[in-house]
């Protein structure tokens, strides 16, 4: 097919894979936002295809980029929880492209934890060759920052840290003090960690701060690269908290630009006339932990949500520096680009912050894939059931390689993105290990009991939170904002064990045998035709 622009065939050579921390998706504005406008994303969008119903595989940083980076769902990686190992065994990304000649790098975040033990097992060191590789989560780490924390957890001679001091920008921590601290009114440090102080701009310029160095980073990668082929995770720390922005992104917004929370009455545990809601106790307590009793106050989220916003729009900023850049390279022509999140965020919704319970806003991604090819539609819009999964065998795919089915569990969306037909499914899932939060504590839910898995089919949602706990199910149709659990309603019974007899059959047919091909077993002699063994014969 000839290519469009003239010439021959485009073909995808490279790809640029984007993530941004903890953004949900209908705060950009081809999603729908109300007043957030981010004109790059969008213009990317158009350029390729946004699917409206993509999700990951868990709302928790680092078992959802683990299910990214693997194709495999957290039941088969087992990296449950932020911090957990990813097992050294397991194969990721770069292991899969480097075989095909693609030099694979993160910019910026992965919140891969290294499985040490089991790489000293192997005779190998975590700081060159192979052992480097494992212990980066198969990423060459051209510039990794997960992220750092306040001074007594931080390493002072990190990159990020180097380079703000070589621009003056001194202390044991210049990411904490510069970068998302601000300046009170007493001229002290205002730490970015304490919500009271996400009105104020930071100490530090915005050409410095993390977003603005990640792109230039990720601009200095792909141009060293000339005609190597090249994968490139360039994967944003923000708007993850500390929840502070730069000027002039902090001011941007304000309360005509807010969009209200989505929640009700109905579903919050407080006492209401006397007594409690009936609502499922794993719930309520979610609704007790600290980070959602801050954001179900309105005057903290409002103070907040500016912040958020800003750091928002300063994505979409650079992302539109960075495809400027693609376009006068010619990188456009040979490079598939997609922009998504690891998870959302709850900013308030259903009386909650953080990410970490199945609803909506925590577990739909945005989901926007340019694909070079000629065959791909532009301005695509799709409501097909996607997982993040589904972007390993993608990447793959695309290349020229052959996806490994007995291992990888996602499925290519290449055919669909050439207008084809998308994979068929009749749900997409999620998991949560929430042994470690207060919840489980408080109500005596042991490890191995504290897991969550969502199936959501089309039309619902069902959440399986604990045994002897009822579920919760959402109807998206009647209910698409997630307000009325019919979990323990008899009228829905039906449904609720058709979605349990998804969760049955979706964990049976989890990848295991991953050490032997599909090819290989189709190729084996049968038990009795093998290695002259006689087996029932008279």
């Amino acid at each position: 097919m000839a290519d469009q622009l003239g010439g021959t065939t485009r073909r995808v050579r490279n790809v640029l894979f984007i993530m941004a921390d903890q953004l949900r998706a209908d705060y950009l504005s081809c999603y729908g936002h109300r007043a957030l406008r981010t004109p790059n994303l969008d213009a990317l969008a158009a350029m390729g295809t946004r699917f409206t119903r993509a999700y990951c595989q868990a709302p928790v940083c680092g078992p959802s980029r683990m299910s990214f980076y693997t194709g495999r769902y957290t039941l088969s990686h087992g990296a449950t929880w932020n911090f957990v190992q990813l097992p050294v065994g397991e194969r990721t990304l770069g292991d899969y492209l480097r075989p095909l000649g693609v030099r694979t790098a993160v910019v910026g975040k992965t919140h891969h934890r290294a499985d040490l033990e089991g790489i000293a097992r192997l005779g190998l060191s975590p700081d060159t060759g192979t052992g480097a590789l494992l212990a980066q989560g198969g990423f060459e780490p051209y510039w990794r920052d997960d992220g750092l924390h306040p001074d007594h957890k931080v390493k002072p001679d990190l990159e990020y840290n180097v380079f703000l001091r070589s621009r003056g920008y001194d202390g044991f921590n210049p990411w904490h003090e510069w970068a998302n601290s601000g300046q009170d009114e007493n001229g002290e440090l205002a730490s970015g960690w304490y919500m009271r102080n996400a009105h104020r701009p930071t100490r530090l310029p915005e050409e410095f701060t993390e977003t603005p160095f990640a792109t230039n980073k990720a601009i200095e990668f792909i141009r060293e690269q000339g005609e190597q082929p090249w994968c490139l995770h360039l994967s944003y720390i923000k708007p993850h908290w500390p929840y502070i922005a730069p000027a002039p992104y902090h001011d941007m917004f304000g309360p005509d630009d807010f969009q209200a929370p989505i929640r009700a009455d109905s579903e919050r545990s407080e006492q209401a006339g006397g007594r409690a809601r009936d609502i499922n106790p794993i719930l309520a307590g979610f609704q007790q932990h600290p980070e959602s009793l801050a954001f179900s106050d309105d005057r903290l989220r409002e103070n907040m949500l500016p912040a958020y916003m800003g750091l928002v729009k300063q994505i979409d900023d650079h992302v539109g520096r960075l495809m400027r850049f693609l376009k006068e390279s010619g990188r456009l022509e040979d490079t598939m680009i997609v922009f998504t999140a690891d998870h959302g965020d709850f900013l308030g919704d259903h009386w909650q912050g953080e990410k970490e319970f199945m609803y909506e806003p925590s577990v739909r991604l945005p989901m926007i894939v340019y694909d070079p090819d000629p065959a791909a539609p532009r301005g695509e819009v799709r409501d097909d059931l996607i997982e993040a999964v589904d972007l390993v065998p993608t990447f793959i795919d695309a290349i020229g390689g052959e996806v490994a089915t007995h291992v990888i569990e996602g499925r290519s969306l290449l055919g669909l993105l050439r207008g084809g037909k998308a994979p068929q499914r009749d749900a997409v899932f999620a998991e949560m290990d929430y042994s470690i939060y207060p919840t489980a504590r408080r109500l005596g839910i042991g490890q191995h009991d504290a897991r969550m898995v969502m199936a959501r089919s089309e039309r619902y949602k069902l959440v399986h939170v604990c045994k002897g706990v009822a579920p919760l199910l959402w109807d998206l149709q009647e209910d698409p904002h997630e307000l009325v659990d019919l979990g323990r309603d008899p009228g829905y019974a039906g449904i609720v064990d058709a979605h349990y007899a998804m969760i049955f059959d979706w964990m049976i047919h989890r990848r295991n045998r991953i050490a032997i091909s599909d090819a290989d077993i189709a190729a084996r002699p049968s038990p009795a035709d093998a290695g002259g063994v006689i087996i029932g014969k008279w």
